[in-house]
């Protein structure tokens, strides 16, 4: 692929999936700074992999794939700077005195406090939880991350299972 045509790819990925990377960005990275840090990152990373683009997967598989791959990177890098500990999906603890969503005002800190809860998990279970978040379904997911889609499905539906049973209102079948 010719520079030019490495240039044209990278603008049509960044216009058709720009705001999605933003916000998959957010979901690894809470520190703003470090955020803008890692976007940039995944664009250039992007950028260069378009020399080795071939075709023999979806553009949308491509380009997913290079950026949780920069991502999970960047966290790796970072754990080695700070030990924090993470977490699988099945060891994550909430406490009970966490106000639930439904005690939230809007929308944006619901969503704020499910971010926060996949900023704790292990590398690989934030990158299934986010592409999930992104509308992605399990088998594309597994195409991505190369995990099988049962695998995928599974944490899916256990990262489900976990905020049913802590933010289900009285009454209500968790």
């Amino acid at each position: 692929m010719t520079e030019a045509e490495q240039d044209q790819a990278f603008s049509g990925a960044i216009a058709r999936f720009g705001d999605a990377l933003a916000r998959m960005a957010r979901g690894y990275e809470a520190d703003a700074d470090l955020r803008r840090d890692l976007e940039q990152d995944i664009q250039v990373a992007l950028w260069q992999s378009f020399a080795r683009f071939d075709g023999r997967c979806s553009l949308s598989t491509w380009v997913w794939r290079v950026a949780h791959n920069r991502a999970t990177s960047h966290i790796i890098a970072r754990r080695r700077h700070s030990q924090r500990g993470w977490a699988n999906i099945e060891e994550i603890a909430l406490p009970s005195d966490d106000p639930t969503p439904f005690d939230r005002a809007t929308s944006e800190q619901a969503m704020a406090q499910i971010l926060s809860i996949i900023d704790r998990l292990d590398p690989p279970d934030r990158q299934i939880l986010l592409l999930y978040l992104e509308g992605f379904a399990a088998a594309e997911i597994g195409e991505i991350t190369g995990v099988s889609s049962d695998s995928a499905a599974t944490k899916i539906h256990r990262f489900k299972a976990m905020l049913t049973r802590r933010y289900a209102q009285p009454g209500e079948m968790p």
